[in-house]
């Protein structure tokens, strides 16, 4: 019997809350990027919606796309829990 096992994988992220054009730049490393979101720095919403971006472009659910640090500033770093069966 194989046990599951869980891979984590950390990205950093620059948001930019409150624009015009919701979208996902890469920066020159891997795994950095520059997200910009249309919903407001106000209850949670940004962080909610950047979670959502990050979880579909990973391919995973956006349970498994957690917030480490960064809560209330731009720079943000992201944790994706991938179960490896």
């Amino acid at each position: 019997m194989v046990k599951n096992s869980k891979e984590y994988m950390f990205v950093r992220v620059h948001a930019v809350p409150h624009a015009k054009k919701e979208k996902m730049l890469a920066e020159a490393q891997e795994h950095v990027y520059t997200i910009s979101v249309r919903e407001r720095a106000e209850q949670n919403a940004a962080n909610k919606r950047i979670r959502e971006l990050v979880a579909v472009h990973y391919k995973v659910p956006v349970t498994k796309v957690r917030m480490l640090t960064g809560h209330r500033s731009a720079s943000k770093l992201l944790e994706i829990i991938q179960i490896n069966e």
